[in-house]
């Protein structure tokens, strides 16, 4: 088995500010974290290109791509909301971590990898249709969805989000795909945090569920357990793309749930099993948050040793 390891040196050059969370670092410190611990010695690295038009306007508008690059600024910092920004190279770092998500989409598909983690930023769940917004400019997930579903000729695609904040960008794109029985999405976050949504799913074939505040693991796997696996075997994907967020440990700075690495341990084996299930084990895993960045390196840790096979 093959697992593809998808980078792209802009994914250091986008930053948003000093302090800002979502930061360089975040894809250094788990790049260090899989180098230190040999685990990159059982990967297949790859330098992502940048994501074509098409596979980008699946997904968004051409209104939105054409304001994201009119707005990149020459020097200095170009704020959209108050928490999404550009600078210089952070267009072209939305390109390539675009260009992640397709690219291990095409690897896979075409027997070349089995499975695929993408260590790129900036991240994309909450990017909708036609706005940037939440650290996101182009969302990852659903280009990859899209670009399997239309250009591969898929006809069930999963998507998975374990971010500890709703994917609203990821469900708005994919609601009309969700109701046309194309794409599933399961989903779980904390109740009442940012973006504020997902309690009512804009498909009902969606299974979005909200985690109290301060509770820990065993909500997530019971969630898993009772409301996400009966829907995906039903479902029987083809492919799984799953939003890879790491903000629901209990150290991580933006949120109040108490997962541990051994929850990403364990919800990691679990989607396997599923995709070992039902689509020859085919996954493209995409970074979301996280932003300690300890805690986000080893959870990372965790998650790519189960889909390397390693735990």
């Amino acid at each position: 088995m093959t697992v593809a390891y998808f980078t792209h040196p802009l994914s250091l050059k986008h930053e948003m500010g000093p302090d800002h969370p979502e930061c360089p670092d975040r894809v250094r410190v788990i790049d260090d974290f899989l180098r230190s611990h040999g685990l990159l010695d059982f990967m297949l690295p790859v330098t992502a290109e940048a994501a074509p038009p098409e596979a980008i306007l699946r997904a968004h508008t051409k209104q939105l791509v054409a304001e994201l690059e009119h707005a990149s600024p020459i020097q200095g910092y170009m704020p959209l909301d108050g928490d999404t920004t550009l600078n210089p190279h952070t267009f072209g770092a939305a390109l390539h971590a675009a260009g992640a998500a397709v690219g291990a989409v095409d690897m896979i598909m075409r027997g070349a990898a089995t499975r695929a983690f993408c260590n790129i930023r900036p991240p994309g769940h909450h990017a909708e249709r036609a706005n940037a917004m939440g650290f996101c400019f182009f969302n990852n997930a659903a280009i990859a969805v899209m670009h399997a579903l239309e250009a591969h000729g898929l006809s069930r695609v999963a998507v998975v989000d374990f971010d500890v904040h709703h994917g609203n960008g990821t469900e708005e794109i994919l609601a009309a795909e969700c109701d046309a029985g194309r794409v599933l999405m399961v989903s779980t976050f904390q109740h009442s945090i940012y973006p504020g949504n997902g309690i009512k799913p804009l498909s009902t074939k969606s299974v979005n569920v909200p985690l109290d505040p301060y509770s820990k693991g065993d909500a997530m796997r019971d969630a898993v357990t009772n409301e996400w696996l009966p829907a995906l075997n039903a479902f029987a994907p083809e492919l799984m793309v799953i939003s890879a967020g790491f903000d629901a440990h209990r150290d991580d700075p933006l949120a109040m749930l108490g997962w541990t690495e051994s929850d990403y341990r364990w919800i990691t084996q679990t989607l396997v099993a599923v995709a070992d299930r039902h689509c020859k084990g085919r996954i493209v895993s995409t970074l979301e948050g996280g932003y300690d960045l300890h805690a986000l390196s080893r959870s990372v840790g965790e998650h790519v040793k189960v889909l390397i096979g390693a735990a």
